[in-house]
């Protein structure tokens, strides 16, 4: 199966004209965490959405958000997919699934195999494994075995456009998260989106 991909923090109307060009599957909206220059408020995300290719699937990402306000993303239609990054539970996940019918994401920072493990335990469809809360930086790859994931995951941190064809034939993971990787002076660059999904269809291949 092929890789997918998804391009995270997209926040101005260049970043939506700059991802239609470039064809992800999947573009991530942070959401209710200020700490970020990339945040945005649903209004913001509801714009965005209208002017988003309808083949590109929508994320909002948050982290420790209350539920009734994340889930208010997918109700609304802002978002088609919803990512949890912050230490949100089972209960957490299981109230935001009735909620909505929206498929549900659970971001891990990963030091430790038990720590990917325990994620598998939270009910959440998709896992993120990443190093923190959107480091950039990349963690122990070695510490993804794949004859112990039963749930398909996204890899972030670290990941540019430079070493993601051999990171994905190496972990091969179900998609590719970017975000920090797709920048210049914190803001998205179209030639680093484009040259990101190139790469990853290449490796696909």
């Amino acid at each position: 199966m092929s890789t997918k991909i998804k391009l995270c923090g997209m926040f101005r109307e260049c970043d939506i004209d700059y991802v239609n060009e470039a064809k992800p599957d999947y573009i991530g909206f942070i959401v209710m965490f200020p700490k970020s220059h990339r945040n945005i408020d649903i209004e913001t995300a509801l714009r965005l959405k209208s002017q988003l290719s309808p083949e590109i699937k929508s994320v909002a990402v948050s982290v420790n958000a209350p539920v009734e306000r994340l889930a208010e993303f997918a109700i609304r239609g802002s978002a088609e997919l919803l990512q949890c990054h912050g230490s949100e539970n089972a209960d957490y996940i299981a109230e935001l699934r009735r909620l909505t019918n929206v498929p549900i994401i659970k971001a891990v920072k990963v030091t430790s195999a038990a720590d990917i493990e325990n994620a598998q335990k939270l009910g959440a469809d998709y896992l993120l494994l990443d190093s923190g809360t959107g480091s950039g930086v990349s963690f122990d790859h070695s510490l993804i075995k794949r004859d112990k994931i039963r749930v398909p995951f996204f890899l972030a941190g670290g990941l540019t456009p430079d070493n993601l064809g051999a990171t994905i034939r190496a972990v091969k993971p179900f998609a590719v998260d970017l975000s920090s990787g797709i920048e210049t002076d914190n803001l998205k660059d179209r030639e680093k989106i484009l040259a990101a999904v190139r790469e990853v269809r290449n490796a696909s291949r």
